[in-house]
């Protein structure tokens, strides 16, 4: 089936290398300011996989991604920023590359051709219909993510995805699926650039709207973190100074005592 590949469209510039080094960062910055209103457009696309994500995590489910190349790193990437973030498990949001850990370095050729991969790459962690899958590719047409979501269908996991090409065969494959319309590169077909930051935007607006929907934020604080370097620990603390209206001395006790800005607010509050 036919669909638009506005992904490998020609740059809207040519000869890149008769450009100065101002020019190549403005026209780059005009091209990323489109961005936004790309993933504007996308809200509703984003707003329904959401509502089954945060479903799903909410009944002892997980979340997975799928992908190859920058795209998977950008899922793990995502993945690996939610324990720290939100004191959540490492096992909650799962980023899966083609290749595996070494891919997440340094290319694996031909990693992303398998459309079995992905599928076994899965099981390794037990998937099952309690999860949702979501595969991310900027084309759209990656085998990797395409043939991981076939199973996932096949098995009754709820899917969804994050293209950069309108009705491609990921688009139509996935259940709930995401398409961000950014159109051409700055350099014709390197999807690392807008299409790559359309896909964090997306990835961070799922993630940061599920924790919060689980609860994992406190008015606009990251009350769940993880104290796991001084810069955190000191934000802790003022947290707690803000939220229970008491000293800095007292504020660092009682986060030292509880080792969480949620229970050390929770335990003043009930005189503990």
């Amino acid at each position: 089936m036919d669909f638009t590949k506005t992904t490998e469209q020609d740059s809207n510039y040519n000869h890149l290398e008769k450009m100065t080094v101002n020019q190549l960062l403005t026209n780059i910055n005009n091209e990323d300011k489109t961005v936004p209103m790309a993933v504007e457009k996308a809200i509703p696309q984003i707003e329904a996989l959401v509502k089954v994500i945060v479903e799903k995590l909410k009944n002892g489910g997980r979340l997975f991604y799928i992908g190859a190349g920058t795209s998977g790193r950008l899922g793990i990437v995502d993945a690996s920023e939610c324990p720290p973030t939100f004191g959540v498990s490492h096992n909650l949001v799962i980023g899966l590359i083609a290749g595996g850990d070494t891919a997440i370095r340094k290319a694996v050729e031909f990693a992303e051709d398998s459309k079995d991969q992905a599928w076994k790459d899965l099981k390794e962690y037990e998937v099952s219909k309690k999860d949702v899958v979501v595969g991310i590719a900027a084309s759209g047409t990656t085998p990797y993510v395409i043939g991981g979501l076939e199973k996932c269908n096949e098995e009754g996991i709820a899917t969804g995805c994050i293209t950069c090409n309108y009705k491609s065969p990921l688009s139509l494959t996935a259940q709930f699926p995401i398409e961000v319309i950014v159109g051409p590169e700055f350099v014709t077909g390197s999807s690392r650039m807008k299409a790559g930051t359309a896909q964090k935007l997306v990835l961070n607006m799922i993630t940061t709207t599920t924790m919060i929907q689980l609860g994992h934020v406190k008015g606009n604080k990251m009350v769940d973190m993880q104290l796991s370097n001084n810069k955190l620990v000191d934000r802790g603390t003022k947290m707690i100074m803000s939220e229970l209206n008491i000293q800095q001395e007292e504020a660092q006790h009682l986060l030292n005592k509880h080792k969480s800005v949620r229970l050390a607010i929770q335990n003043y509050k009930h005189g503990n």
